[in-house]
């Protein structure tokens, strides 16, 4: 397969990745909002759609980082709703 060149495929790549994991986790990321432990929460399921992410992608465009943006997108802004210490 072809690796992704186009920016707006990159990201929206990023986006389905994020909301992937925030619809099959959506358990530990509430917790984890409410916890304040969001990432530590999700770590391994994050790096797996971060390998899967820079596998699809060339590296100019897995370097600007938007697999970072779309998690906190779609795991963190999405989520504002929930009580938190963060906010």
């Amino acid at each position: 397969m072809a690796l992704i060149e186009i920016d707006e495929a990159a990201r929206r790549l990023a986006r389905a990745i994020a909301s992937d994991l925030s619809l099959y986790n959506e358990e530990k990321i509430v917790r984890g909002i409410e916890n304040d432990t969001l990432f530590d929460e999700i770590t391994d399921e994050i790096e797996e759609g971060r390998a899967l992410y820079k596998s699809r992608v060339a590296p100019p465009l897995y370097e600007r980082n938007f697999y970072d943006r779309a998690l906190v997108d779609i795991l963190v802004r999405a989520k504002a709703h929930i009580k938190s210490p963060l906010w």
